[in-house]
C-alpha cells in the first residue's frame, strides 16, 4: 500500500522528444564528424577532382579586397572540397585558416565562434563573433544549416565503392599469385622433385607448385596426354572491376561537377572544354559567389570573384559572333537614327542586361 502510494507521488518524469534539442545536437554533431572527412578522399579520383577546384579558385578574378589571395583561395577550394566548408579568421594581418571550431548559433545562423587555429608549436583557441569570421559552406541542409558537406559525404556509397574496389586490386596486385603456374612434370624420386622445385624462379616470394603426371592424369600413369601447364593468376575481368572502378570513378566526378567525359582516354579537344566549361560555370562559379557575399557581409565592401573569365570557359568563337552582330546591328541602329534607349529595351528583350 505504502509504494503504490509513493509511485502515485512519484512526479512523472519528462523525456525529450525524438525531434528536440537533443537529438538536433546530436546530428550535427555526427555530420560535423563523419561527414568531414572519408576513405574515399585517399584516392586519385577524387584527388584530382580537388586540385580543379583548388586550381580554378587559384586562377579566379576577385575584385574589393585583397585578403583573398590566391594562396587563401586555394586553399578554401581545397577545404571546401574535402570538408563542405572553410573557417577563416579575419584578421589585421590577412585571413587565418582555422582547423577545428565549435559555433554558437541563434535563428540558425552563427553568432560566435571558438576557434582552433594552427601554429608551428602548437595551435591556441580564440573566440571571436560572427562578423570576425569567414565562413564558407556548400551542401548545408535545413537541419543544419551552420555546418556544410562535402561532395563526398553526400556521395557516400559511390565513395565507399571506389575505396573499396581501389583497395581490393591493391591487395590482388599485392597478395595473388601472378604469373605463377602449376607444371606437370614426370614422376621421380623426392630428392629429384625438391631440387627441381627448388631451381624454379618466379613466383612473388615463393617457388611454383610441381605436379607429378600421375596424380594429374587420376593415376593413369600417362605423362602425355592432357598435360598443359595450369595458371594460377585470379581472371579478374570475370568480377566486372574495370566496369565497376569506371562508374564509381564517373559518379564521384559528376558529384564534383567533373563530366564523365574528362576521365575518357580518348576525349578530344571540344569534349575537354566542354567539361572545364560545365565546371567553372555550374559548379565552381556559385561556390565563388557564395564565398563573395560572405566576404561582402564580412569585410564591409563590395566583393566579386570570377572564375569563368580566367579559365577561358566560354566559347570563344560564339562570343567573337555574338559581339560582331551586336556591332553590326548598333550600326545599322545608329544609320536609322534609332534612339540609343531603344536599342537597350530591344536588347534586353533577347535577355541583354547592359
Amino acid at each position: 500500500m505504502l509504494g503504490w502510494l509513493m509511485n502515485k507521488l512519484r512526479p512523472i518524469e519528462a523525456r525529450s522528444s525524438g525531434s528536440g534539442y537533443t537529438a538536433q545536437v546530436m546530428a550535427a554533431r555526427d555530420s560535423f564528424i563523419s561527414g568531414r572527412r572519408g576513405v574515399a578522399e585517399l584516392t586519385a579520383t577524387v584527388q584530382s577532382c580537388v586540385s580543379l577546384w583548388e586550381g580554378g579558385f587559384a586562377m579566379a578574378d576577385v575584385t574589393g579586397t585583397d585578403l583573398l589571395t590566391r594562396q587563401t583561395m586555394a586553399m578554401i577550394a581545397r577545404a571546401a572540397a574535402l570538408n563542405g566548408e572553410a573557417v577563416l579568421l579575419i584578421t589585421e594581418l590577412g585571413l587565418v585558416p582555422a582547423t577545428d571550431w565549435d559555433v554558437t548559433t541563434r535563428d540558425g545562423k552563427p553568432r560566435a565562434y571558438r576557434l582552433s587555429i594552427p601554429e608551428a608549436g602548437g595551435g591556441r583557441t580564440v573566440t571571436a563573433l560572427a562578423a570576425e569570421v569567414l565562413h564558407l559552406r556548400i551542401g548545408s541542409d535545413n537541419l543544419t544549416p551552420w555546418i556544410g558537406t562535402a561532395p563526398l559525404r553526400r556521395s557516400s556509397l559511390t565513395g565507399g565503392m571506389l575505396h573499396a574496389v581501389e583497395a581490393a586490386l591493391a591487395e590482388t596486385f599485392e597478395n595473388a599469385p601472378l604469373g605463377s603456374q602449376i607444371v606437370p612434370l614426370p614422376d621421380t624420386g623426392a630428392d629429384d622433385m625438391a631440387s627441381m622445385r627448388g631451381a624454379f624462379r618466379g613466383r612473388r616470394g615463393s617457388t611454383l607448385v610441381i605436379e607429378g603426371v600421375a596424380q594429374a592424369t587420376a593415376a593413369g600413369m600417362n605423362p602425355t596426354i592432357g598435360q598443359k601447364p595450369d595458371q594460377l593468376s585470379p581472371d579478374l575481368s570475370k568480377s566486372m572491376t574495370d566496369e565497376t572502378l569506371a562508374a564509381a570513378r564517373e559518379g564521384i566526378g559528376m558529384a564534383y561537377g567533373v563530366l564523365p567525359s574528362f576521365f575518357n582516354r580518348a576525349a578530344t579537344g571540344p569534349v575537354i572544354r566542354e567539361a572545364q566549361r560545365q565546371l567553372a560555370i555550374w559548379t565552381l562559379q556559385p561556390i565563388a559567389a557564395l564565398l563573395a557575399d560572405e566576404a561582402t557581409a564580412k569585410l564591409g565592401t563590395e566583393v566579386t570573384i570570377d572564375t569563368i573569365r580566367p579559365l577561358q570557359a566560354f566559347d570563344a568563337g560564339g562570343r567573337a559572333r555574338a559581339l560582331s552582330a551586336i556591332i553590326k546591328t548598333m550600326a545599322e541602329a545608329k544609320a536609322a537614327d534609332i534612339a540609343p534607349a531603344d536599342v537597350s529595351g530591344a536588347m534586353r528583350m533577347v535577355d541583354w542586361e547592359r
